[in-house]
């Protein structure tokens, strides 16, 4: 019997030491949490339950206004609803979520917070609390911001000087040419020699090819009637040019904003010179839809098709992307060897009062 009783008290011993010390390593844990990390934890209806001293520090709210809240008491009013709403979609049904969000302080300044929610699950598997970590990445968004603005002059920078260059050629040097071609068949009607014959035939290129330049550059149709003939006078030159039939269905009601024409024109130019040189197809199409609030535009084709996230991303890529985040839009792009490309572009449908031909 004595030997039995000091078998348990040496288990029992044993079993507190290694109690103490998962509790000490839980305990180091969330020290070191705390340090780097703003935490909370929320129930299962979204109440807050606790948050540590970042958090306090960060929200600028003392800790007793925060208790038995929800994180509504933070919302800066850039999301939207259905921003949140796919939030709690996710960790509702045992999913981590991952995601940056703009908050508002106390005191009504913003911050931005890197943040991670995971469920804690019961013995159903349902969540029956939330624990929130999140990194403050203010300042990593507001340089992020300001080399979006920096991105977005330099693209209007270079569209005024491809705007000035097409119209200095076609209504300066294409012009002059016209008018020495002119010149050159009223000397061909009354002369008759074979150098005439090649000087109009060489005026009449060059005039041909000032054109295509000029058109490249920035198509006056563009400025002059809006997004829809501009792309239907590409897309028939495309066509005419690399015997590539491009299918148009197009649905606008009114003049977009200038900048969004531009970017959506731009893309689908990229798009349809990267189908041209890559996808080894005779056909490809191009659609355009709007609602109230976006504008939605896809270019697609049949072709070889690529896997995305192999090698490096080309120019043409890179220019798309950051044409379309210039204006406040998203580019998609899906593809996959062997099944063809698409292209999705989503602008904000900012329109004017001017009608769509």
């Amino acid at each position: 019997m004595e030997i039995n009783k000091k078998q348990s008290t040496s288990e029992l011993t044993g079993i507190e030491l290694e109690l103490k010390k998962s509790i000490q390593e839980l305990m180091d844990f969330k020290f070191a949490l705390d340090e780097s990390s703003i935490v909370a934890i929320t129930d299962s209806r979204g109440k807050i339950t606790y948050v540590n001293d970042q958090f306090i520090k960060i929200s600028k709210y003392p800790k007793d206004d925060l208790i038995g809240e929800d994180h509504r008491i933070l919302n800066s009013d850039l999301h939207s609803k259905d921003f949140f709403k796919q939030m709690w979609k996710t960790i509702s049904t045992g999913k981590v979520w991952k995601g940056e969000i703009r908050n508002r302080a106390k005191d009504g300044t913003y911050y931005w917070v890197d943040t991670t929610i995971v469920p804690f699950l019961d013995d159903s598997g349902k969540p029956y609390q939330y624990l929130a970590i999140r990194h403050e990445i203010t300042e990593r968004k507001r340089v992020e911001q300001q080399l979006q603005k920096m991105m977005t002059t330099i693209i209007d920078v270079q569209e005024e000087e491809r705007k000035r260059l097409s119209r200095n050629l076609h209504d300066g040097i294409g012009q002059n040419l016209y008018s020495h071609l002119i010149t050159i068949n009223r000397l061909l009607s009354e002369i008759d020699h074979p150098l005439l014959d090649q000087m109009q035939q060489e005026a009449t290129q060059v005039i041909e090819e000032i054109r295509d330049i000029s058109w490249e550059l920035r198509p006056s149709v563009l400025d002059d009637l809006g997004l829809v003939p501009a792309v239907r006078s590409f897309l028939s030159r495309f066509s005419e040019n690399y015997h590539i039939d491009v299918y148009f269905d197009c649905m606008l009601s009114c003049r977009l904003d200038i900048s969004i024409e531009i970017t959506i024109y731009r893309i689908i130019q990229e798009a349809l010179t990267n189908i041209r040189k890559y996808a080894d197809v005779i056909e490809a199409a191009v659609t355009i839809r709007e609602d109230e609030q976006r504008v939605r535009v896809m270019i697609e084709d049949k072709g070889k098709g690529f896997e995305p996230g192999t090698g490096s991303r080309g120019v043409g890529l890179f220019s798309m992307d950051e044409r379309a985040r210039a204006v406040g839009g998203d580019l998609t792009i899906n593809s996959s060897p062997g099944k063809g490309t698409r292209v999705i572009l989503e602008v904000p449908a900012t329109m004017n009062m001017k009608a769509e031909k």
